[in-house]
């Protein structure tokens, strides 16, 4: 139990929707396998989140797979599907929560013009009927409904009014109002909320939600802006993440409440604080996305000090220029150094100590990998561990695909020419390819033993701890076969992290290959 937990009054609880397994997914290159999923779901469940909102069933059998193994393998919190507001979705939505100790069903629709004419191709009153039968049809399912007015805020006020006042009547629990397209301004925001309340009175009985996305950066400041008004359920995702500019960052809003907590009246999440910077370690690595340096809370420049005058004050005492303890969002620095000569044991122990509980098969994998990096590297801290662990979950991830051998020959005065061992589902696939230049060379081969075609997007290569001996962590994204897809590895040499990385690019991209069913636009 937090401490706000033992203080606040539970009228004041601001619970935390958490949406990076569904709306952060779907920024641009991220694929998260079952295993994933799985993963990010526990260290959310110990973070404190209240509910995880697991994906979107209907898009794929993959994505059906994913919430429902969150819903059977995480406990202790609410699993959330999403919807649109038809028989087929929240149907299969209700069939993926079903193992869940707390199902929820998300089910949404478009109320603004711009989507009713562009999008939907329906007139209000037959937007307003498949809302209330979607209601209808997801509480006889579950007891916990959750119904979204989908790009609310451009939407017409006295119409949100009237499809959330017959949400409400048909069984929704729960009423979301998202900024879809990160439009609103705060005090645009409260007047929004505010008269919604005046219009629908039965909205005061049941728990208001916020949806904020960061198109204008305002995302966390119209979320706040919604809790000060009544609010009492906050959407948002770990780093940020979520399509386009992103959603509110969950390690903000959880920091505000937790720093500026005389100045809420009284508002509390149940957010464990110190579990921030795993959550957000995790989400990066399992995702591919890194997290930019100077970003609030858990970027790496979050706590540095480069000015003598700033470093002189935070000497004398940290008040002078941080307003944040480190320690209060998991910061602090560990003091695991492991070497090669560490056992099993010592091993297994260090992970505890760092969060992870792995069962036998996943403690004799990562234990295969750490003595490959000790033998090379000598010495091993948490960073790398958690690192190496991360790249383990990938690894689990890949269907049949490894890099078995690499070589590279060139310099100043030769064509960059690379040679490659893949094994594809047992088959032993050898090619060479020159290239532009090492990356592309090792691309390039990559794809003349797959028979691919990939676009490299971006590239980025960055030591996880520092000293020449640092472990490398090599991300990309790519156009492969047309879809946008990323790829990330570690290992002691960047080449191979680069050729691993574009490989389970590749691979994500032959997954999403096969498990397209339907294509699906949409999300709130």
């Amino acid at each position: 139990m937090t401490a706000d937990e033992a203080s606040g009054r539970p009228e004041d609880r601001v619970y935390i929707f958490d949406t990076t397994l569904r709306d952060g997914e779907q920024s641009p290159g991220i694929h998260l396998s079952t295993h994933d999923k799985v993963e990010i779901g526990h260290q959310l469940s110990r973070l404190g989140v209240d509910i995880v909102e697991a994906g979107f069933p209907i898009t794929s059998p993959g994505d059906f797979e994913g919430v429902r193994a969150v819903s059977q393998e995480v406990p202790g919190i609410t699993v959330a599907a999403l919807a649109r507001a038809n028989e087929k979705d929240v149907t299969r939505a209700g069939e993926a929560v079903e193992p869940a100790e707390r199902p929820r069903i998300h089910t949404f629709i478009a109320t603004s013009d711009i989507h009713l004419a562009h999008k939907l191709r329906m007139d209000r009153a037959q937007v307003l009927a498949a809302a209330v039968d979607a209601v209808t049809l997801a509480r006889s399912i579950v007891k916990d409904v959750e119904f979204s007015c989908e790009d609310a805020t451009r939407s017409d006020r006295e119409f949100v009014a009237e499809v959330v006042g017959a949400a409400i009547e048909a069984g929704a629990t729960t009423i979301n109002i998202p900024d879809t397209v990160g439009y609103t301004m705060p005090t645009e925001f409260q007047s929004f909320l505010l008269e919604l309340y005046e219009r629908v009175p039965a909205l005061a009985d049941i728990r208001l939600s916020v949806h904020c996305h960061n198109d204008l950066g305002l995302a966390v400041a119209n979320s706040l802006a919604g809790v000060h008004v009544g609010a009492r359920q906050v959407e948002c995702c770990v780093n940020g993440i979520g399509e386009r500019a992103g959603n509110a960052s969950l390690e903000e809003i959880a920091m505000i409440f937790r720093t500026r907590a005389e100045d809420l009246n009284g508002l509390w999440s149940g957010i464990e604080t110190t579990e921030i910077t795993r959550a957000s370690r995790l989400v990066s690595r399992l995702t591919g996305y890194p997290v930019q340096p100077n970003k609030a809370v858990v970027g790496r420049n979050a706590f540095a000090h480069e000015a003598g005058i700033h470093q002189h004050g935070v000497l004398r005492n940290p008040l002078t220029y941080e307003i944040m303890d480190a320690k209060s969002v998991g910061l602090a620095q560990s003091s695991i150094v492991l070497g090669k000569h560490s056992g099993r044991h010592a091993l297994q122990n260090a992970l505890a100590e760092l969060g992870y509980e792995l069962d036998r098969d996943e403690l004799d994998a990562v234990f295969v990998r750490f003595k490959e990096v000790a033998d090379k590297k000598g010495r091993l801290s948490a960073a790398d561990l958690e690192a190496l662990l991360g790249d383990e979950m990938r690894a689990e991830g890949a269907d049949g695909m490894r890099l078995e051998a690499l070589s590279f020959s060139g310099g100043s005065d030769e064509t960059p020419t690379a040679r490659v061992v893949v094994i594809d589902d047992e088959a032993r696939r050898e090619a060479q390819a020159a290239g532009d230049g090492p990356v592309d060379a090792l691309m390039k081969a990559i794809d003349a033993a797959l028979g691919t075609t990939g676009t490299l997007l971006e590239y980025a290569v960055s030591a996880i701890t520092s000293g020449k001996d640092a472990l490398g962590e090599a991300r990309v994204v790519c156009d492969v076969n047309g879809r946008t897809v990323a790829g990330q590895s570690v290992s002691t040499d960047v080449l191979e992290a680069s050729a691993i990385a574009y490989l389970r690019a590749v691979d994500a991209s032959r997954s999403i290959a096969e498990g397209e069913e339907e294509a699906v636009a949409g999300g709130v």
